[in-house]
């Protein structure tokens, strides 16, 4: 009996396993791996998901002392005003222009650096070129922006100054509307590029070295290794970064405009987010702000959906 007894007992321990749900199994089986995770896990919770809450503001009739819940509704009133706003389209074009081009001059930067860097067999070269390549990017955008304006004044700037050296006249590039695009597109180009190269690098050291062993028996050159081993192994990073930038296209920071910006190029620096922050954070509309920021995060929400969408039509792996 005593022996029938415990064989049950081990039928039923063998059974509650089969019958608990995988879920369970995982946990169970990888509790300590997923205990690491819970750091992370609360962290977005409260910085990211927990705020969103705050979204309600751009519906309702926001007052300071009230709070979020207790103010009262305005339904779309915010959304209908943000229509209204006789700078709204401009703001919007000026923010898809800088973008565009940040997007065609400032994406390829990085990894043309990259291709480059992964070039060199000199270490201590390389090692330097890095480090002057991230700099501007631990910086910010007052002290670049103090650097860009001394550089191009037209009395003290050094461009200048070699411009009248080789006879030409001053240029007034802060002050000149297309000067300024470029100028904004360029700086961006300068501040980014360098920490755009650390992931693409990161990325060719998983490239089989097999492969480009192989290609040098059959007498592949430097420029047909970086063709077809080194741009083919780096372009699931390159696919994953390009639907990223694409989801901010509606969407642009506020230091660099505000860093460059003078009341001269108003018409071509005012974007959305230093409109937000001189209307929403100076003039107290919290409600129409916030209106305009959830309007800017649904467009950019859509644009990753179809900029991932696409990827995945085209046989790229996307970002889901």
């Amino acid at each position: 009996m005593e022996a029938r007894s415990a064989s049950l007992t081990e039928i039923r321990e063998t059974e509650v396993p089969a019958k608990m749900k995988p879920l369970h199994k995982e946990l169970r089986k990888n509790y300590d791996l997923y205990l690491l995770l819970v750091p992370g896990f609360l962290f977005f919770l409260l910085f990211s998901y927990v705020p969103m809450f705050g979204l309600l503001i751009a519906f309702k009739d926001y007052n300071l002392f009230k709070g979020v819940f207790a103010s009262d509704w305005a339904g779309l009133t915010h959304f209908r005003e943000m229509l209204k706003i006789p700078a709204f389209w401009q703001m919007v074009r000026n923010t898809l222009t800088l973008n565009v081009l940040g997007l065609i001059f400032g994406f390829p930067a990085p990894i043309i650096l990259a291709l480059m860097l992964n070039e060199i067999r000199a270490k201590y070269f390389k090692r330097i070129s890095q480090s002057l390549l991230y700099l501007p990017h631990f910086m910010s955008w007052i002290v670049l922006g103090g650097i860009v304006y001394n550089l191009l004044s037209p009395k003290y700037g050094i461009v200048n100054e070699l411009l009248r050296q080789l006879g030409f006249n001053e240029i007034y590039f802060m002050a000149d509307k297309s000067w300024w695009i470029a100028v904004y597109t360029l700086t961006g180009v300068w501040a980014g590029a360098g920490w755009g190269t650390i992931i693409y690098l990161a990325a060719m050291t998983s490239i089989d070295p097999s492969l480009y062993e192989a290609a040098v028996m059959d007498g592949a050159g430097r420029f047909r290794k970086i063709w077809h081993i080194t741009i083919p192994g780096i372009m699931p990073t390159v696919v994953v970064l390009l639907i990223l930038t694409i989801g901010h296209m509606v969407s642009i920071g506020i230091e660099q405009p505000m860093a460059l910006t003078n009341p001269v190029v108003t018409d071509v620096s005012e974007v959305i987010s230093t409109y937000i922050y001189s209307v929403g954070i100076k003039q107290g509309q919290f409600g129409l702000t916030t209106a305009v920021g959830m309007v800017q995060s649904v467009i950019n929400l859509c644009l990753v959906l179809g900029a991932n969408y696409a990827a995945k039509r085209m046989g790229r792996e996307g970002i889901w």
